[in-house]
């Protein structure tokens, strides 16, 4: 029997929170889960920082591709088959796609995207396409379907219909995260029934469509997402947790490029701090690695990062106050002054942070950034954009909502132990009593 074809002896099951239990009946889906690659990313977290705000997310990037992958042989071995528009044959393709579309996260995988600017899309292709044990279960498959794999991924593979299963507005990805954040967050806000919108999924052409009559499933669903960008995502205790990250690592990369002599040298680091690191230097990055180094910087001579490694460990984060750059930049400019009067580094001790979201758009033909919408199909057999339906969509379509805040450690403006009159002042500024 030919590798692409072939199935275990007995179906293997993984117990989920979510899915109540991933199935896996394919000899290929069963090696790429025991791959070394995929295995990594049991110790990269799906949430980042969020586990300090929401104490129950700590869940994985390991689950979260599993449920992807459940939710995508859902899709095409009971809602598309037999469908006139799914012909079956890119079956494993779309099961292999989902399972590993965030092979490429790296620990922390938003901060250090943006400290060292990474790409973890790039570093799922580089996985998929290179010497790994990925790679060669793939290759087993045929010599031309890894880069198939990765042309899903990088959402440039012919048929639209399979990347629309990953990549899309109302995808497998993003339903899986909702559902699965919601739980291990405790929250309510981010469920919404999945099952109704698997009912009335269809295959249309080169893109998954949705039958009108389930229209309120979607809208659930959009509005789910909505609320848990806002109450979970871009929660300002967990944004704190990552402001504080993003500064280790950026004081961190400052004083190996001036040539600090470190205590405990950061040796898995050295590529990332020059400028570049190869694909087997990233895979042995995880947060146990990151964690370790955080762990040991506390005892450096660096006040800076020693304090901001004691503050993320031991969550003493910073406090925020509400901020908008476009009215109160010269607040900001004076703010800057005074903490370097007080002898606190505004370069680490003093950020502005924003958040922004759309919750839901259309295409606009030229414009920057278009979102495919999503189609619903009426029961006379043509689409209709959702928002021409929804009255709840048509009122947050294309509206993007920002929010700014101003991080900043009140422990050090509360001390009046020195430059006491300057840290009222500061305190003044920020109204803080």
């Amino acid at each position: 029997m030919a590798y692409a074809a072939e199935k275990l002896d007995e179906e293997k099951v993984f117990k989920d929170p979510v899915h109540r239990y991933i199935h896996v009946s394919d000899r290929v889906i069963w090696d790429l889960i025991g791959t070394k690659e995929f295995q990594r990313l049991r110790r990269i977290r799906q949430l980042g920082t969020t586990y300090l705000t929401f104490h129950g997310a700590e869940h994985s990037r390991f689950s979260h591709s599993l449920g992807v992958y459940e939710i995508v042989r859902r899709i095409v071995d009971d809602v598309f088959d037999g469908q006139r528009e799914w012909s079956g044959e890119e079956r494993l393709l779309s099961l292999c796609a989902a399972l590993l579309h965030d092979l490429g996260h790296g620990p922390f995988s938003h901060s250090f995207e943006k400290v060292f600017d990474l790409d973890h899309e790039k570093f799922t292709r580089a996985i998929i396409l290179g010497d790994t044990e990925v790679n060669r279960v793939l290759r087993r498959v045929g010599n031309g379907f890894p880069e198939k794999v990765a042309e899903v991924i990088a959402k440039t593979y012919p048929n639209k219909l399979i990347v629309s299963l990953i990549s899309s507005q109302i995808d497998a990805d993003r339903m899986d995260y909702l559902l699965r954040d919601a739980y291990y967050t405790g929250v309510s806000y981010g469920h919404f029934d999945m099952e109704r919108i698997l009912r009335i999924m269809r295959p249309y052409e080169d893109q998954v469509v949705f039958k009108k009559s389930g229209m309120h499933a979607v809208e659930d669903y959009i509005m789910s997402r909505y609320q848990m960008y806002w109450q979970v995502y871009f929660h300002p205790v967990t944004r704190s947790g990552e402001v504080i990250l993003n500064n280790i690592l950026h004081r961190a990369k400052n004083l190996y490029r001036n040539g600090y002599p470190f205590k405990h040298p950061p040796v898995h680091f050295l590529t990332l701090f020059a400028g570049g690191i190869s694909l087997d230097e990233y895979l042995h990055l995880d947060e146990s690695v990151v964690f370790y180094y955080f762990q040991v910087w506390q005892e450096e001579e660096d006040p800076v990062l020693r304090d901001l490694c004691d503050r993320f460990i031991n969550r003493r984060l910073f406090k925020y106050t509400e901020f908008d750059p476009a009215k109160e930049y010269p607040k900001y400019l004076e703010l800057v002054s005074l903490f370097k009067k007080a002898g606190i580094n505004p370069e680490y001790y003093l950020v502005i942070d924003s958040s922004s979201d759309l919750p839901y758009d259309f295409y606009r033909p030229g414009e920057e950034g278009e979102r495919l919408p999503i189609f619903l199909l009426m029961p006379g057999g043509e689409l209709r954009e959702l928002s021409q339906e929804s009255e709840i969509v048509e009122a947050i379509s294309g509206k993007r909502r920002t929010d700014h805040k101003l991080y900043f450690p009140l422990d050090f403006l509360l001390d009046e132990s020195s430059k006491k009159n300057v840290k009222r002042t500061i305190r003044k500024l920020l109204n803080i009593p």
